[in-house]
């Protein structure tokens, strides 16, 4: 499926496919953030998050909660002290050709209602491969240092920072009073070289690659491991500024520069899309002779108050983007194909291979995606690999960064062939229950549903983890272990059971404590973690039930709609789908179906899910041990449009109509894209039709573009 182009999946295709790269990009998440270990390059990350974007800019309706648009890094490791970025820490959207960046500008342009021909000043600089981190000076001094984190919160180590010999603990020149400087630690390919030299000699850890070693060697608890390791940064970008020094950014990175901090010598400002390609491709030239790792050029807007106007989409800003460089190939030995049995029943193949170095990380497996990608079928029976089947003993290509990654991309022709084709099998191979391909799907399922260990354990794992009721001391081996039990007093089958479990251990014989892996004060903590989640807030409630589609994001968003469990539960209970297309439903549905990036699949499943008794069976048992606090919406702002519905329409003269969204976003009010009695104000500009009428018809307030502008103070 993931050969296939984006505009040819089909909606479960595509929902399927987001599931799958949200919990794959997690987990590069945590294994690059918190571990500093990855598994896959920065281009093959990249890669996941590009396709996961394609994906859902042609289906915003199947958008999850967990979406990695909505992310940045990962989680605090618990070794350092938190710190809290007063500017976020975002990423960048990424440009894998050079037509990429010909729509970057282009978008730029729209966006500021500027002609196609109008010039642009774009700065280019190389984007290092190293660990980001931000250093707060105040009067001219180093006072903290933390790295991204999850981009809101970074893990402080300034003492660590301050053993780096490029990062100067105290400015040069007139810095302003509060200075966040941003960069990246690095490490050089040489130094790199010795120090893996050095730790081989003494025995120790060698690691993958500079990246590593940098990440690896800012994050020691005992700084004077650090001070021993060759780092070094670049300082490229900044946070909290109490004076702006300059109003461009080469003008901010030439007061870095000034204030006693290593920047770039590659970095250039450009007016044209031709000058900024060639800028790319000149430094892809020179990539093997820097002396240290970068995997591509960035480009960002020069003029600070087009940045400011431009603004941020997610977890990215409008006025700046990534330009990687090509991925990498190599060639490997199919070895087997085991199935894996998702959360959800999905039966998903995945290749193991004769382990293989690819952008130098080791890749021993990748996924396969559904039996016919296996089979060489792509969308609407077009062939793949020019039809070619994968078979056990293939020599196959292997790629680390395109719309998927890993992947196998082909077969080696001249190569032997496997001796036989791949049987897909038709039961589950946890259950042994029968597994069946819906009409129109990709997607083999298991039938077992509650009664398969496979998506009973999964459910339980997605119940506790971090960004649902984020239970500690409940990881996958415990969970695993409970389940696996077959004393009444151990096992857990269901969340309630996780609930009861303290008070079934009270009245056995068999004492938790007393079992090998556990012990009195593991146990006791334990209890209390459980304890601490018997309140819990409703988005986290939302997300821990599992329903199909309903993530992290429109967890919230339902939360935010409903703010009780009960309305949200009746609403659900009372919705009823239409029949066809002429069928609208009934009220509670039409009402689902307005809450924003709320959409018909996302409204069918939750649904779906509150018919089936056995859930609603659940759920009262659940509901008896823990109780989902009502929502709080929080104001962003004292404007009078704070908690408003606004819809644009007409042309709008004095800005775009993206621009007059993000506008109406950072005045606390709400954005729509047609007109309902839920809307409270209609801002219309020359041309407007039938938008305008509706509005009229229903008594909603009508302004123009001045009246808007005045209204909100702008």
């Amino acid at each position: 499926m993931a050969d296939n182009p984006v505009e040819h999946l089909s909606e479960a295709e595509a929902a399927e496919e987001l599931g799958r790269l949200a919990a794959e990009i997690a987990q590069h998440d945590y294994r690059y953030n918190t571990e500093d270990a990855p598994i896959i390059s920065d281009a093959a990350y990249d890669a996941l998050r590009r396709r996961n974007l394609a994906i859902e800019q042609r289906f915003p309706h199947l958008r999850r909660e967990d979406s990695p648009s909505n992310k940045v890094g990962a989680s605090v490791s618990e070794k350092f002290g938190k710190v809290t970025h007063v500017v976020p820490m975002l990423s960048l959207d990424n440009a894998f050709h050079d037509s990429d960046v010909e729509d970057f500008v282009g978008r730029i342009r729209r966006f500021l209602k500027l002609a196609s021909d109008a010039k642009i000043g774009i700065t280019a600089e190389p984007k290092i491969d190293g660990l980001s981190l931000s250093l707060r000076y105040e009067l001219g001094r180093l006072v903290t240092a933390a790295t991204r984190g999850d981009g809101t919160t970074g893990e402080n180590v300034t003492l660590n920072a301050r053993t780096v010999a490029s990062i100067p603990n105290v400015l040069s020149d007139s810095p302003p009073d509060v200075l966040e400087v941003r960069g990246e630690v690095y490490m050089s390919h040489a130094d790199f070289a010795a120090l893996n030299e050095r730790q081989a000699k003494e025995g120790k850890q060698i690691f993958a690659n500079p990246r590593n070693a940098a990440a690896g060697s800012l994050r020691q608890l005992d700084a004077t491991i650090t001070a021993s390791r060759p780092l070094q940064f670049f300082a490229y970008a900044w946070g909290e500024v109490s004076e702006m020094p300059a109003s461009t950014q080469m003008g901010m990175v030439d007061a870095f520069r000034s204030y006693g901090f290593r920047v770039n010598p590659l970095m250039q400002r450009f007016e044209t899309v031709e000058a900024l390609v060639k800028h790319y491709h000149q430094i892809e030239e020179q990539r093997a002779l820097l002396g240290y790792d970068i995997d591509g050029v960035v480009y960002k807007v020069d003029d600070l108050a087009l940045q400011q106007r431009l603004g941020f989409v997610s977890r990215s800003p409008r006025w700046a983007i990534a330009h990687k460089f090509p991925a990498e190939q190599a060639m490997t030995i199919l070895r087997g194909i085991d199935i894996q049995v998702g959360r959800t029943g999905a039966l998903t193949p995945v290749a193991r291979l004769e382990p293989v170095t690819v952008g130098g990380v080791v890749v021993t497996n990748v996924t396969l995606h559904n039996e016919d990608y296996i089979k060489g079928i792509g969308q609407n029976d077009q062939p793949i690999r020019e039809g070619r089947d994968l078979r056990v003993g293939d020599t196959v290509v292997v790629q680390r960064a395109g719309d998927v990654i890993p992947q196998i991309v082909d077969i080696v022709a001249d190569k032997p062939r496997g001796p036989s084709a791949y049987v897909f099998p038709d039961t589950c191979p946890a259950c042994g229950s029968h597994a069946v391909r819906e009409e129109g799907e990709a997607v083999r399922r298991c039938t077992g549903g509650l009664i398969c260990p496979a998506q009973a354990v999964e459910r339980i794992r997605h119940f506790v983890s971090r960004n649902a009721f984020d239970i500690e001391g409940l990881g996958e081996k415990q969970v695993e272990f409970f389940f696996k039990s077959e004393d009444p007093a151990l096992h857990i089958g269901t969340p309630a059971d996780i609930f009861t479990l303290k008070k079934r251990q009270a009245n056995s014989l068999t004492k938790l404590e007393n079992i090998d892996g556990f012990g009195a004060t593991s146990v006791k903590k334990l209890y209390e973690a459980i304890d601490d989640r018997r309140e819990v807030s409703l988005s986290r409630f939302i997300f821990a039930l599992g329903i199909r589609h309903v993530g992290e994001v429109n967890a919230k968003r339902l939360a935010k709609a409903y703010r009780s469990y009960e309305a949200l539960a009746n609403a659900a209970m009372a919705a009823v789908p239409p029949k066809d297309r002429a069928d609208k439903g009934n009220d509670a549905w039409r009402e689902l179906n307005e809450v924003e990036g709320i959409g018909s699949i996302v409204a069918e499943a939750l649904v779906d899910f509150y018919a089936e008794e056995h859930n609603r069976e659940a759920l009262a048992a659940l509901l008896a041990e823990v109780t989902p606090l009502d929502e709080e919406v929080k104001t962003v702002s004292d404007s009078p449009v704070v908690g408003k519905t606004i819809v644009f329409t007409g042309s709008l003269e004095r800005m775009s109509r993206d621009e007059a969204k993000a506008m109406a976003e950072r005045y606390g009010a709400k954005t729509a894209g047609s007109v309902s009695k839920k809307t409270d104000l209609v801002v219309a500009g020359p041309g407007a039709g039938s938008k305008l009428t509706q509005a009229q018809s229903l008594g909603i307030e009508v302004i123009d573009e001045d009246a808007w502008f005045t209204l909100v103070g702008a």
